[in-house]
Parts: structure tokens; sequence; C-alpha cells
């Protein structure tokens, strides 16, 4: 897809959405993943961007003031886009000083995109949240960094603010809220969610590649088409058992199960990679075959930090007993 991401939607998208807060059990945890998934497997830009709304107005769901959560849920409802911008700019972090908000943000996904962002800020007592209107504090959007092979309409670029002004009412929950497990880590699979989506329109492609060409019917053929679907449903599996066993108290338990869930999307979107290019071939590099920008942005995506760190907390998790194989 070439067509840019416009505020519509994010607005359309927010339209499905059950909820804005947390989910209360299963069946809304699945139903949120669903949707992401399927944002994912449509437009794996779009996800991202997506993805960072309903993070963020979860975000201010649970640990907003009332009147917070009011506004939020009603700017969401009348069209306003909402991301998380935590990565500090490393050469000038953000700051906040006499309500006045300084410094920048690498990776600020959906710049010019995204109208309230939650900007994190280092606090005594720990990392700070601030909802900021970008009407009233618009940052300066520098869009010659974010230069890379996909996901170029994320629109993820830095971001950098001198002194603008901030009501009183910005910061959102206290000190250190923003890093309670097992929400901050636990979130990522969204994002996993998303990512499964993306490698399932991997599947498509290839799918309706090979049959408009004739060419679905070979061996070798069927036995990539089988891969990359044993690779998808795996990931999808992954995800909806991590949702499964989701438990807000058992915060170790809960965190293993995304991280496992992380391990087997990464693994299956790598092997998935590979094989759609051996089936298509050449013709997927070509940049007006859909696979070819379905496979940049994937391979992008993919690279979310930490994936070894990962790898070594799922086998943590099943030495101590916390994972074992289920049916």
């Amino acid at each position: 897809m070439t067509a840019t991401i416009e505020r519509a939607d994010i607005a359309a998208l927010t339209g499905q959405l059950a909820q804005f807060d947390d989910p209360r059990d299963d069946a809304a945890r699945l139903a949120l993943l669903r949707t992401l998934y399927a944002v994912g497997r449509h437009d794996l830009p779009l996800g991202r961007v997506f993805e960072g709304h309903v993070d963020a107005l979860q975000i201010v769901s649970r640990y907003g003031t009332s009147a917070q959560r009011t506004a939020a849920h009603a700017a969401a409802r009348e069209g306003a886009v909402f991301g998380v911008w935590n990565a500090d700019d490393p050469e000038a972090p953000a700051t906040l000083a006499d309500l006045r908000l300084s410094g920048g943000k690498a990776f600020a996904s959906g710049a010019g995109i995204v109208t309230h962002a939650l900007v994190s800020v280092d606090a005594k007592g720990g990392r700070q949240l601030l909802l900021v209107d970008l009407a009233g504090a618009p940052p300066a959007i520098d869009r010659s960094w974010w230069r890379v092979t996909g996901m170029q309409r994320s629109e993820t670029h830095r971001v950098r603010w001198d002194a603008a002004p901030l009501p009183p009412a910005a910061a959102i929950g206290a000190p250190g809220d923003y890093v309670r497990e097992p929400w901050f880590s636990g979130g990522a699979l969204r994002f996993a969610a998303v990512q499964a989506g993306g490698i399932a329109a991997v599947v498509d492609q290839v799918r309706d590649h090979l049959v408009a060409a004739g060419r679905a019917d070979d061996p070798h053929q069927a036995v990539r088409l089988a891969d990359l679907f044993l690779a998808a449903q795996g990931a999808a599996d992954a995800v909806a058992a991590a949702a499964h066993g989701w438990q807000d108290d058992a915060v170790e338990r809960t965190l293993a199960g995304v991280a496992a869930a992380r391990v087997a999307v990464y693994q299956a979107g790598e092997r998935v990679l590979m094989l759609a290019q051996a089936a298509v071939g050449v013709q997927a590099m070509f940049l007006d075959h859909p696979l070819a920008a379905t496979l940049a942005d994937l391979a992008v995506y993919l690279r979310q930090p930490g994936p070894d760190a990962q790898r070594t907390r799922t086998g943590a998790a099943v030495a101590a007993g916390l994972l074992t194989p289920t049916l």
C-alpha cells in the first residue's frame, strides 16, 4: 500500500472498539487482539499507529482521573488520535520544568497523525506520563530521520519541544505508574497481534500469487504453502494462548506467556519472510508487487527491542515451571 494514513482511518477503527479501558476478561481481551490482528493483516503501518492509539487510551483509562478519562474518551469518539511516545531522543531527552516541556522523543510513531501524545519524562519517583494536546503544544517534527526500507507510512519520526507550556492537568497518574506490570511489558501482546496479522497477510498474498500464476499445484509450492500456514497459525495461536493465560495478579506467569508469544511471533515472521521469497522469487521484489511492501514492512516491524531477552525470559519461565506445553 502507498496511501498515507489519515486520522479518519484511525477514527473508523476506533468505532470498532467495544471499550477504551483494559479488557476485563478473556472474551474482551481476545476481541481486542483479533481486531488488532485484522488491522495488521490489512495494513501493518496502520496497525502500528492504531495499536499505539489503543495503548494510549488504555493508559489514560487505567491511571487518569475521572475527568481525564471522560475527556480522552470523548475526544477519541470525535476522531482524535492518541499515541505513546516513550523513547527519548538521545541527544536531548524530554524534560518538564515549571510546566514547560522541552527536549525530544525518537521513534514517535504517528507524528503528524497523532493529535494527543502520551509523553514520558523522568520525575522524582519514576517515569511520569504527560498527555500533550499537540494542537496546543505542537512539536517540531524531524522527518529526515525515518529512512527505512519498510514501515515508512507509520510516520515514526523524531519530535522536539522548546519550553512548550502544558496545563497542570497534563500529568497522567503518578511517577512510576507507567512501568507497572503486567501492563507495561505485557502490553507487547498488542503489537504481537498486529505482527501476527502481518504474517497472515504474507500467507494470503503468496497464496494469491501462486494461484493466479497456476503454480499452487506444484508439489514444492504446496509444501511451502503448508509451511507458511503452519508458521502463521502458530503465531496466532501463541498470541491467543498468552491472552488466555493473562492474570493481572499473576505477574510473572502472565509476562512469561507474553514473552513466549513474542518469541513465537518473531520466529514465525522470520520463517515466513524466507518462505515467501522462495515461493514467489524475484517478482516479490518488484515495487509494484503487493508482497514487496508487506515483506519490507514486516521485516522492519519484527525488530521490536530485545528479542534475545524474550527468549531468555521464556527459558527461565520453563525452568521455573511457569510455562509448560499444554493442549
